[in-house]
């Protein structure tokens, strides 16, 4: 290969053949499914004749895939596209440029990137929904199971595990509401934008983007080429999700720390030390929270190759970028799978939790409350009181010497020493909160069969989209 020749070895090796291997990685499919619906298209208008079309059909299903993807880059061509276009050419001649009437590379690569991000974003919210699956089971175990919140990292009052699990719950569920607009947005059709400015053939858009799955077009084809929110949004989508996920699992990890004691791993996710044999390492919690982590820098670093980009056809948003987007969405998938594996095993320290729940003042605030309810006191007189009796407590936070001190500071408080101590009971404090959204068991319990019908509908919508789609993949190769 002579050096001035394209291509340079250089530019072969750093680029060129890459991204002849992520193409037929990834796009390899969604390419050939482009053909037939354009190729279907055209005979539909009269610019191609239907022998036409049949003999490229026939040249189409001839193609021996594994063959394609056994194929390594060797300078003979300039990409996937055009190498595919070569096998067609010794198949069936001049036909395989007629093909690629009325269509370009740019609006061939917007339409296959979108048709393959389609796929992960429905892969991406099965794994929120069965993750959120598995947390809602845990919290039907848990509806009755005190424990404490904490704010600011410090002890605050008594909940129930089930409260705690519901607030994941819905911002998975919210996760996956993004995740749903995402797909709506990019599940437009970019084919028959052309170059740039559509062409002066009378192409049917609407046609092709039936056959290949899509619900819409991506209509203005000066947009349709040089817009990247499609990938932005997504990527956008990933990271607030990673993020979520993060928080929980930082939570999760602390948990199974031996000083807290709260959750103790499965034999199968935890893994002893080289060195100390009493060791056992909660290392799939770990896995989960780096590869959340890895998602979200990978979701970061497709925004920041969008930054400050032409609003044009443009190589950042294209060859070089779409495989950082398909990794993004495998870490995020891995690290849900994991979460949701992990926690079906694990195993909840009721005891422990309750006991905690009772210690360090927190269900002081129930106490301040009743004041208020039966003493007829403003609440900022009664938070004094009973800051008061902490502090006179003398660090014993248990709820006879709270009443003790209580009382003896304030002897005419219209309290006795049993309805303090009952206010002071964590599974009092919990029971009392029975405002929507509070940690009662029968508050806790509706939202958990509320949770339980929207994840019926979110499954009921993977299913639509997957049915589209495999019903116009099915159509799009049927014989005309």
């Amino acid at each position: 290969m002579s050096p001035d020749s394209f291509p340079a070895p250089l530019y072969a090796e750093t680029v060129l053949g890459p991204n002849f291997e992520d193409a037929k990685r990834y796009f390899l499919d969604a390419l050939i499914e482009i053909h037939y619906a354009h190729s279907r298209m055209l005979a539909q208008q009269g610019i191609l004749a239907r022998t036409d079309e049949q003999a490229l059909r026939a040249a189409l299903n001839r193609l021996d895939r594994e063959a394609i993807a056994r194929a390594r880059y060797d300078g003979s061509c300039e990409d996937l596209f055009f190498f595919i276009e070569n096998l067609l050419e010794n198949a069936c001649g001049e036909l395989a440029g007629k093909m690629h009437t009325a269509r370009s590379r740019n609006d061939i690569a917007i339409t296959l990137y979108r048709m393959t991000l389609r796929r992960e974003l429905l892969a991406l919210a099965t794994a929120v929904i069965e993750t959120r699956a598995v947390v809602l089971d845990l919290a039907f175990r848990h509806i009755e199971t005190i424990m404490p919140a904490h704010t600011h990292t410090q002890p605050a009052q008594p909940t129930t595990l089930a409260h705690y699990l519901l607030g994941v719950a819905e911002f998975l569920a919210r996760d996956f509401a993004r995740i749903q607009v995402a797909f709506t947005r990019v599940n437009l059709s970019p084919l028959g934008a052309c170059a740039i400015t559509t062409t002066g053939f009378s192409i049917d858009r609407q046609m092709t983007a039936e056959l290949l799955g899509f619900e819409g077009l991506a209509e203005n084809s000066y947009g349709a080429i040089a817009s990247i929110d499609y990938v932005t949004e997504s990527a956008a989508t990933v990271a607030v999700a990673m993020v979520n996920t993060g928080k929980f699992v930082q939570d999760l990890l602390l948990w199974s720390t031996r000083e807290f004691g709260f959750l103790r791993l499965s034999d199968a996710f935890v893994q002893s030390s080289s060195i100390m044999p009493q060791k056992r390492n909660p290392v799939a919690l770990e896995h989960t929270r780096i590869l959340a982590s890895r998602a979200l820098g990978e979701a970061q670093a497709v925004l920041t190759c969008a930054h400050n980009t032409p609003f044009g056809d443009i190589n950042d948003s294209e060859d070089d970028l779409q495989p950082l987007v398909f990794t993004l969405f495998a870490d995020a998938s891995r690290a849900l799978r994991l979460l949701a594996g992990l926690l079906k095993s694990a195993e909840v320290d009721r005891e422990r939790l309750a006991s905690r729940a009772g210690a360090d003042f927190m269900t002081v605030t129930e106490l301040a409350d009743t004041l208020v309810r039966q003493a007829g006191m403003s609440f900022r007189e009664a938070h004094g009181l009973v800051s008061k009796a902490v502090k006179a407590s003398g660090g014993d936070d248990s709820p006879r010497a709270i009443a003790t001190a209580l009382l003896a500071e304030n002897p005419s408080v219209p309290l006795t020493q049993y309805e303090i101590e009952r206010a002071l009971d964590p599974r009092n404090f919990v029971n009392v909160r029975r405002v929507i959204g509070g940690p009662a068991p029968e508050i806790v319990t509706g939202a958990l069969s509320r949770a339980r019908n929207d994840q019926t509908i979110f499954e009921q919508w993977i299913q639509s989209k997957e049915e589209v789609l495999t019903k116009a993949r099915r159509r799009n190769g049927e014989s005309t």
